[in-house]
């Protein structure tokens, strides 16, 4: 199943596994989490309300997409009085399993949200972390970004069926590149849908996609998945080739035909989720959810969500249990294609 056939959606927009490991875990918790964030923890311990003081916990270094959602999640909240005191901690490694190992540890404390999404859950297989996302309480899914296939402005490639049919006749002859490991699992489905062995497959991986952009200019690599945030401006000033856009569907406002339409099943989207630590009662999880829906639904979402060029799509509750286990498989899947 693929993520546009599971789940119901909710429009918004109206305005090494071992004990020890856990052990670490729960240290680094402390003097992270403690720390930075002790005013959402005590309040937590206090049975205050869960919209008293939050702390937004992104799993990766400032200025990426995880960070993004936090903060623009915690303006909304702010500018709209949603939470009295909220609060982002950045917290990077290992593909952002750091960060959800910490929150693994906070049992029964609602005052604490975790930005996740594909490339956490990717990252958990990736890995092999000791915590994974059955370790946290899922709340939503709220966005989700296309990933866009690109190739230099003077590749001698026009079309994707034109550059699929030359790395079909020679696979190790066109380098790929991309900006993490979502946009490897992207090329590998692609990979797939044409034919190709992706072990065959040349990756190269950039750390960001700046980075994958730079090795396409330079000639370091032939072609490209990434975000389409991340490209849109190279391709709007003519220096990249925009192929297709990996989406299950056409998405209005952006000129660019799907792979899907042009022969190539491919549409992993790169979503953005919340989630809270577990041994929550029933109470403070749908105090939790609302609190997401109530500050998605705001005018400073709404910006965000033009700013970053994200799609809305918002999933709770059975639905997102049942989407959250099909994407588990399916990207478990796609990794097994990699020989990883």
């Amino acid at each position: 199943m693929t993520p546009t056939d599971t789940p119901t959606t909710r429009a918004t927009r109206a305005t090494p596994r071992t004990v020890i490991g856990r052990v670490i875990g729960g240290a680094i918790a402390v003097a992270a989490i403690g720390t930075a964030a002790v005013g959402s923890i005590s309040s937590a311990a206090s049975g205050q309300e869960v919209g008293a003081s939050m702390t937004i916990i992104a799993p990766a270094a400032a200025g990426g997409g995880w960070d993004g959602v936090a903060r623009e999640l915690q303006q909304a909240q702010k500018a709209n009085g949603l939470v009295n005191n909220v609060q982002v901690v950045n917290m990077p490694g290992a593909g952002g399993t750091i960060a959800l190992g910490n929150v693994s540890v906070l049992e029964g404390q609602p005052n604490n949200m975790l930005v996740g999404g594909t490339g956490l859950l990717a990252a958990t297989i990736q890995f092999d972390s000791a915590a994974t996302l059955d370790d946290v309480t899922p709340l939503a899914v709220v966005v989700e970004e296309y990933d866009v296939i690109v190739v230099p402005a003077d590749s001698p490639y026009d079309s994707l069926d034109d550059l699929v049919a030359a790395w079909k006749e020679d696979p190790k002859s066109i380098p790929w590149t991309g900006g993490g490991s979502f946009d490897q699992l992207v090329v590998t489905d692609l990979a797939l849908a044409a034919g190709i062995d992706p072990i065959d497959t040349t990756y190269i991986s950039s750390d960001g996609g700046g980075e994958a952009i730079q090795a396409l200019l330079n000639g370091t690599a032939q072609a490209a998945a990434g975000g389409y945030p991340d490209n849109i401006d190279q391709i709007e000033a003519g220096r990249l080739r925009a192929l297709a856009l990996v989406a299950s569907q056409p998405i209005d406002g952006i000129d660019i035909p799907t792979a899907k339409d042009q022969g190539f099943d491919v549409s992993l989207t790169n979503w953005r989720s919340l989630s809270a630590p577990t041994g929550l009662d029933e109470d403070d999880r749908e105090a939790l959810t609302d609190l997401v829906l109530d500050s998605v639904a705001t005018p400073q979402w709404a910006d965000a969500m033009d700013r970053y060029h994200w799609t809305e799509r918002i999933i709770t509750g059975d639905d997102l249990d049942a989407f959250l286990q099909d994407e588990e498989s399916r990207i478990r899947a796609l990794y097994e294609e990699m020989g990883l």
